[in-house]
Order: C-alpha cells, then structure tokens, then sequence
C-alpha cells in the first residue's frame, strides 16, 4: 500500500466540489498526469463526481488566470478514465487526472467563438493558461516527483480520437510510463483530448516554474 508521501492539497485548489468522501478511491504514489479537456466551458457536474478527476482548472479569461477545484487527493485514484475488464489498470496506475475546462475540437471552438472572452481553445492557449497548467505540474514534480516528460505525438483533435495519430500506448509502455501524457495516450480510450496541445512549451513552462 501507498505510503503518500507528498502533499495532497494543490496550494489554493477549493474543495467545495469534493467526491473523495463519496467514491473512496484507491491509494498511490502518484508517478505520472493524464491531461484532459472537458469540452465545456464550466466546471463540470462529472455525473456527480463519477468521472471526476483529481483537479479540475477552469479558466478565467478575462482574469488571466485559472481557477483551480480538487476533487480527490493527489494520490487517491480518481474516475476520469475508461477502465476495461481484462485489460491494464488505468485510473489507480498511480496517476493523478487534471481536466482542463475548454475545448480541444476546432469545430466546437468555432461553434463558441462568440468573444475572446469565451472560452480556451487548449490549442491555441494563451501563454498564462498554459502557465497556469505548467505551474501544477512543476508543483506534481516537486512534491510527487513526476517527471517532466511525455509523449512525442499529440495529433490534432479529431486526428487523435481513437488511435489516428499513432499514439496511444500500448498496454507494456502504459504500465511502464512516469510523467505526463494526455487522455489520448492511455489504453482501453478512445477520447482523441487535449488534442495538438503546445506540449513542449508547457513542459517548458513547468520546468522553468520548477526551479524557481
């Protein structure tokens, strides 16, 4: 069994939207992030709490800034993945889930573009949400020890729906993996989010975050 050793609280996360109390949830020694995207543009309800992740980031465009919700400590599995019978384990492989509230799909974004004020098209993101997100993963590395690496492939939504990219990883390189990848990457999912995210400009970000 985990020993848990790090923080389990990102710092100013609010917890109002908590459903560890609710589902339990298996403990871990968190070693790697699954980046999602909600496609929404409000904090999700997440079938109240059945697929919610660890943390959710809900940005505030006109603010500059995200505004960050826990749902789950960081090494406590939560319920953001598809999790077959037979397969590999997905949600308690020691993985911490972070959705991100926007959209990764262009033809969504161009149904929303109502004003810049709107939404984040994760991307094309704006530098200080990508910054926002850099600064969580700079915070996993120091206090979890995740490591500030992942894929090379993170093809554009619809592209990377499925395994249209070639990039979901097969079950011996899932069970193997430490860092950071996206929902398009894990077996037994078929969800093509975050989509052609600017990956190595927010691991970047994060490593600069991480040694300040």
């Amino acid at each position: 069994m985990s020993t848990r050793t790090g923080p389990q609280h990102y710092p100013g996360a609010n917890r109002d939207h908590w459903y560890q109390s609710k589902f339990g949830g298996d403990r871990m020694e968190v070693n790697a992030v699954v980046l999602h995207t909600t496609e929404g543009r409000s904090l999700p309800d997440y079938q109240g709490g059945a697929s919610a992740p660890n943390l959710t980031a809900v940005p505030d465009v006109a603010a500059r800034r995200l505004k960050w919700y826990q749902h789950f400590d960081i090494d406590i599995s939560s319920r953001a993945l598809v999790n077959l019978r037979g397969g590999v384990e997905t949600n308690t492989l020691n993985v911490c889930q972070v959705e991100l509230v926007g959209t990764c799909d262009p033809a969504r974004h161009s149904k929303w573009r109502t004003s810049d004020l709107d939404h984040v098209y994760w991307p094309k993101a704006p530098e200080w949400a990508l910054r926002g997100v850099a600064q969580c993963l700079a915070w996993l590395n120091i206090h979890h020890h995740v490591p500030l690496r992942g894929p090379s492939l993170w093809p554009a939504y619809p592209k990377s729906t499925g395994n249209g990219g070639g990039q979901r990883m097969s079950h011996e390189r899932w069970n193997a993996f430490k860092g950071v990848c996206g929902h398009m990457h894990v077996p037994e999912n078929t969800h093509g989010d975050p989509g052609a995210i600017h990956f190595e400009e927010l691991l970047d970000f994060a490593e600069s975050a991480a040694q300040d």
